[in-house]
């Protein structure tokens, strides 16, 4: 059974404490994704991490859309989202979006400049960046800083009523320009953006931004614990300054971990969706892809992935996860699950001269070794078979004891085979095995006269399934960009290899998300987008053995 309890880490530890002292009386959390993308692997840690923690301590958790970049947000996004929080196991207590409360963050914003604590800036964005100083020098102060109270209020209404063209005037709040962290040198809180919102259409044309929104998105819900990743770490200030200073009846509390970094994966949205937009992938929910659409339609399962981010916990230090974890645990979640089936991915055409023609016969196979409960299945033999090209060599090397000419070999759930012939096309390739078998040696018969050294797997040529095979390798080469180098530059350009060849009769029923433990090659999904009633199609989700070993991890 699934331990649902998350470990312990320096976040569970607080909410213990403050729910033992009393400073809180419920726990509330948020997941907050902006819907500019699809959500990845990373994502799936935060949601973990929300969900379950308030979970175990009987709180609620939101899942709160932060939208207030028009100019990237799509409802495509904002479905995605809402799908994959829901598939990965986890239900929501309210769904929100920053825009139910742009009216009072507006009002919130009018309250600061009355108190004398935001003005409007005719600075542009280049000028702002320049006057923002660097980490040893400070900033220097906007000459429209000194602004009236009763001038920034008409000037912040004219805004509202769009009479001002985009970048033209900003709002922003008046800290302190010599401040050491640089999040606190008047940042930025609402910009003019004459662009359709997914929500609110036409109605505002200006936009609150992230550090102005999140926090005042945090207190209107009443979140007690905002858990996010250290990049925020420098923002946490102006995050309570803004609850503060915007005089918020809840004062949620900002905390940081260590965001996920995994081996030879894409971890940011920017560059996942330059992946997309530049077809290099053939969408958010493609199987090379470390989103969790992409995830899902390469045959990864929930549990895995749940599992998958309590075993690498929540800690500040910043690390890098070997990929090949994750693979233990969609491994680890199928080994009992999956039904074992034989699939030959690169046929090589095998005629057993000796066995009668025109006839068939049915062979009992397990379903599972490891799970009895699963049964068993019936497999078609005849005369002709189709095994893989990598089990046969003519001249092989010492201790092959796979199938060469005179050599006798196991065919699983079946017979022995030896080959008497190997048939060529004109360019010297081998396109047939001439074989002949002993009826003596059925598997399951008892038979103990002569042991083999090799067993091969096999379909039936008969009445095989054509099947499509998908086999991919990480998308990225190698995490480290050189100078002069592009991100694309390190796409692998054996990402996807597509292989054509057939699958037992039993799988004429799989439907998308089926998934199954082929003979020697691995663990494959049934592709949800690709498979059709005349043609199946399988992505390899992982192999069957890594020499990874999760408990050195």
């Amino acid at each position: 059974m699934e331990n649902k309890t998350s470990s312990s880490n320096f976040i569970k530890t607080i909410v213990t404490e403050d729910l033992k002292n009393g400073k809180v009386n419920e726990i509330v959390t948020r997941f907050p994704p902006e819907p500019n993308g699809y959500l990845h692997i990373g994502h799936a840690k935060s949601i973990c991490l929300n969900f379950e923690l308030a979970d175990e301590f009987n709180g609620k958790t939101n899942l709160r859309f932060d939208d207030t970049n028009p100019l990237k947000e799509e409802t495509e996004y904002v479905e995605s989202i809402q799908e994959d929080v829901r598939w990965l196991g986890f239900e929501w207590d309210n769904l929100r979006f920053a825009s139910d409360y742009f009216e009072e963050m507006y009002a919130r914003a009018v309250l600061l400049i009355k108190k004398g604590k935001a003005y409007v800036c005719d600075l542009n964005a280049e000028q702002i960046r320049e006057t923002r100083g660097t980490l040893t020098q400070p900033g220097q102060e906007s000459p429209y800083r000194g602004r009236s109270i009763e001038e920034n209020l008409a000037l912040f209404e004219q805004m509202r009523l769009g009479k001002f063209i985009d970048g033209a005037k900003v709002l922003r709040a008046k800290i302190d320009m010599s401040s050491p962290n640089i999040n606190m040198r008047d940042p930025v809180l609402y910009r003019i953006a004459h662009a359709h919102h997914h929500r609110t259409g036409d109605v505002w044309c200006i936009y609150p931004m992230y550090d102005f929104a999140h926090p005042l998105g945090d207190a209107i819900e009443g979140v007690t614990h905002s858990i996010c990743t250290l990049e925020f770490e420098d923002h946490r200030p102006l995050y309570d300054w803004v609850v503060q200073e915007c005089e918020m009846e809840a004062t949620p509390q900002q905390y940081e971990f260590a965001r996920l970094n995994v081996t030879n994966t894409v971890m940011s949205k920017r560059k996942l969706k330059q992946l997309v937009d530049e077809q290099v992938v053939d969408g958010w929910d493609d199987p090379r892809m470390p989103t969790i659409s992409g995830l899902r339609r390469k045959g990864f399962t929930p549990e895995a992935i749940r599992a998958f981010c309590r075993e690498i916990g929540v800690a500040r230090a910043v690390s890098t996860v070997d990929e090949r974890m994750l693979e233990h645990f969609i491994r680890e979640d199928l080994k009992l699950k999956a039904l074992r089936t034989m699939a030959v991915i690169r046929p090589l055409k095998v005629v057993i001269t000796n066995y009668p023609e025109g006839q068939t016969e049915w062979l009992e196979a397990e379903n599972n070794a490891e799970n009895e409960e699963m049964g068993t299945r019936q497999i078609p033999f005849s005369r002709e078979i189709y095994i893989e090209q990598d089990d046969f060599m003519e001249n092989p090397p010492s201790k092959y004891f796979r199938l060469f000419p005179g050599n006798e070999v196991r065919l699983k759930h079946a017979y022995f085979i030896v080959c008497q012939e190997v048939i060529k096309d004109a360019e010297g390739n081998v396109v047939e095995l001439r074989c002949t078998y002993d009826p003596e040696t059925k598997s399951g018969s008892g038979f103990t006269g002569r042991k083999v050294k090799g067993t091969i797997h096999w379909v039936d040529a008969s009445q095989a399934l054509p099947a499509e095979f998908r086999l991919y390798e990480p998308l990225i080469t190698d995490e480290a960009e050189e100078d002069g180098k592009a991100f694309l530059d390190y796409i692998n350009p054996r990402s996807l290899e597509v292989l054509n060849g057939y699958v037992e009769p039993n799988m004429k029923e799989a439907q998308g998300q089926d998934k199954f433990q082929f003979f020697r090659h691995g663990y494959f999904n049934v592709d949800p987008k690709l498979t059709t009633t005349k043609k199946l199609v399988f992505n390899r989700i992982v192999s069957l053995k890594s020499s990874f070993d999760p408990a050195k991890a």
